[in-house]
């Protein structure tokens, strides 16, 4: 009984950030992601941890953000700053992802270009790169669990797998030819996956 009334409050969505919290989220997800696996991280901080967001409006925001040019956190973040806040929330978003890390990383890289021929720089590069490889495998578990009972999505993820890695097939007319089709497929879209249709 305590169980199952506890369960509601713990997914509850929070109350919509203001502007100080766009910022603040978006600089800790930023600095949490030191070396990699920003979409994990961000699904981390922004769904699970402040519960702005549902899992799939994040995985939509997600999808929007790599559609678009540009670096895919930079497009999420101005999706973030915009679904809360419009253009406001969006200068905070984006003031949070870059001005604290661009500082960091501009010493960094002072210090880098110094000692980039030391033995051991190397390694901690290397571990770094393992790190973040398994933050993004992370975020595609996550991903699956969402999809796991959609067929047609686990098929367009699949057959884009095997298009890009075994027969080199560009990024640019893929997402031509497998974009339209999914958004056909996927239209319209409930706010919630169904069990009986396989189409959200």
């Amino acid at each position: 009984m305590t169980e199952s009334a506890a369960t509601p409050a713990a997914v509850t969505p929070a109350a919509p950030p203001g502007l100080g919290d766009l910022f603040t989220g978006m600089l800790l997800v930023a600095l949490s992601a030191f070396g990699g696996g920003l979409s994990a991280w961000s699904q981390r901080i922004i769904v699970e941890q402040r519960r702005w967001m549902s899992n799939e409006e994040f995985l939509t925001g997600l999808t929007v953000a790599r559609l678009f040019p540009g670096p895919n956190q930079i497009n999420m973040a101005v999706y973030v700053g915009t679904f809360f806040r419009g253009l406001p929330g969006t200068l905070a978003a984006l003031a949070g992802m870059l001005l604290v890390p661009f500082t960091l990383l501009m010493l960094v890289g002072l210090v880098y270009f110094q000692f980039h021929t030391l033995p051991a720089i190397d390694r901690v590069l290397a571990g770094v790169v393992a790190a973040a490889a398994g933050m993004a495998l992370s975020m595609g578990f996550k991903i699956l669990d969402q999809y796991w009972k959609d067929p047609v999505a686990l098929l367009l993820a699949s057959l884009t797998f095997v298009l890009m890695t075994l027969f080199h097939v560009r990024l640019v007319p893929l997402v031509l030819v497998a974009g339209p089709l999914a958004m056909a497929w996927y239209w319209p879209r409930n706010t919630r996956l169904t069990g009986n249709d396989p189409r959200p």
